[in-house]
């Protein structure tokens, strides 16, 4: 490339319920905007302190901005807002930026790539934490997007008797808001959140004729840590609202990467923005030095995707609601993430909720043929999607057999995928992993555990009776 590429953040306003972030690129602006249904940005800055608040606002817009790395801007100014650039801060990024793009740098062939060079001095600084306007509502806040994922967190938090509230928000890059916000309502209309929030999120990066109109960035698209920036940008609800703990819902497998770079030693991970050690930083940086009363965690750490679809099971008509894919909602049948879900409802549902839910037989469609194929380990790498390990895959699609459905996708694991160690599988992905890290706190890890237990207890009955006969 041979020239210097500024990327600058130019402009954090608050209005309303609207904050709307610019950054600026060469000269040339990109805009976010996140609208809250609830939030009332000014009295929220006049009631914890307009310093206060222009670093919380200052964090949500430097989560956000980092997908403009993409385009590989060498310099990085975050403007007027540097003087809440301390030493954590940039540790934090800087890790972010290097676990997320991991994909895209291996994708690109950039080993040495380290990002933009930060331009503004490191501030040494007391830093000021923010308090809550509410009592403690004494109920979690559940990121809820409408997934298999979402409903079991909120199924497990349901029959442990922990309340909670619902968060959902509706990202430009899905299509349009008021489909998404009505698909993942259908599902809530069936639980029993307490209440729910709601945000909107309107991105031009992703609209824009990116790369194609920016040729020097040698750049093939612009990937975003939308994990990280979404759990920044829920804290003026968080704050407004009074939760004191904030429910997601990510699953054991998101620990395992997608491969080994040999370039670099180093594991690609898509869902990193998922792992444990991802939430622990995330968690960890949040309560030290913006919200000390305020912690999040994932409720289903402990689980793989094999528990997670024996819980699934116990949901009812209600799995007939979710949606999962990222490129058409409810599901375009044709990606890898429509591929994968199909495969687990397939193999692990009770009769009918396939047929439901995919009438197109995502199975047997020739071209999902090579995501199953990475699916089940035999391609380079697994699909850079959030989806299950390869053994997991492998053992849905022997159940898959051993039902009697016949698909492309069966026949190719039947043809290809060898043979199954059915113990060594159970024992890794039919396993509440007690012992692994994760950030339940005891209260509710006494009350979901038990039913964690309960599912793996029928889950190894139900495989081993499918796969033994």
């Amino acid at each position: 490339m041979g020239r210097d590429r500024w990327l600058e953040l130019e402009g954090v306003h608050a209005r309303g319920r609207q904050l709307f972030l610019v950054a600026n690129l060469d000269g040339q602006r990109f805009s976010t905007s996140i609208w809250y249904g609830d939030v009332h940005l000014e009295r929220l800055a006049a009631s914890v302190g307009q310093e206060a608040f222009e670093r919380l606002a200052f964090h949500v817009a430097a989560f956000e901005i980092n997908k403009l790395a993409s385009l590989r801007p060498t310099h990085l100014s975050f403007g007027r807002w540097a003087r809440f650039v301390t030493p954590s801060f940039v540790e934090l990024w800087s890790t972010v930026l290097q676990k997320v793009w991991a994909q895209w740098r291996y994708e690109h062939v950039v080993p040495d790539w380290r990002g933009p060079e930060l331009a503004d001095p490191i501030v040494q600084r007391a830093d000021l934490a923010l308090d809550f306007l509410t009592e403690d509502r004494g109920e979690a806040l559940l990121f809820f997007g409408g997934g298999k994922d979402s409903l079991v967190a909120a199924h497990l938090l349901e029959r442990a008797e922990l309340p909670y509230a619902a968060q959902s928000y509706a990202h430009s890059v899905y299509g349009r808001p008021d489909t998404q916000h009505a698909l993942i309502d259908a599902l809530l209309d069936r639980l029993a959140p307490l209440r729910r929030h709601k945000q909107w999120v309107s991105d031009d990066t992703f609209a824009a004729p990116l790369p194609e109109l920016l040729p020097d960035s040698d750049t093939r698209y612009v990937l975003a840590a939308e994990t990280p920036s979404s759990i920044f940008a829920a804290l003026p609800t968080v704050l407004t609202h009074g939760y004191r703990a904030m429910v997601l819902a990510h699953e054991f497998s998101a620990n395992r990467g997608n491969l080994v770079w040999p370039l670099t030693g180093e594991e690609v991970n898509h869902q990193w923005g998922k792992s444990w050690h991802a939430e622990s930083l995330i968690a960890h940086y949040i309560e030290r030095e913006l919200i000390p009363d305020f912690h999040w965690f994932s409720i289903l750490q402990p689980l793989s995707d094999v528990l997670i679809f024996e819980l699934l099971r116990d949901t009812g008509p209600r799995v007939l609601q979710t949606h999962s894919c990222n490129v058409q909602k409810p599901w375009c049948g044709r990606c890898a993430k429509c591929a994968y879900v199909a495969l687990g409802y397939a193999a692990h549902l009770p009769e009918g909720v396939y047929e439901s839910i995919f009438p197109m037989d995502v199975l047997d469609l020739p071209e999902n043929e090579l995501f199953f194929r990475q699916m089940i380990g035999l391609a380079e790498h697994t699909p850079f999607e959030c989806i299950g390990e390869i053994d997991e895959a492998r053992l849905a699609l022997a159940l898959a057999a051993a039902r009697g459905r016949r698909a492309r996708a069966v026949e190719l694991f039947q043809r290809e995928g060898g043979a199954l160690d059915l113990d060594s599988v159970i024992e890794r992905y039919a396993t509440v992993h007690r012992s692994a890290p994760h950030g339940i706190p005891e209260v509710v890890a006494r009350r979901v555990l038990p039913l964690m237990d309960q599912a793996e207890v029928a889950a190894r009955a139900r495989i081993r009776a499918l796969l033994t006969l």
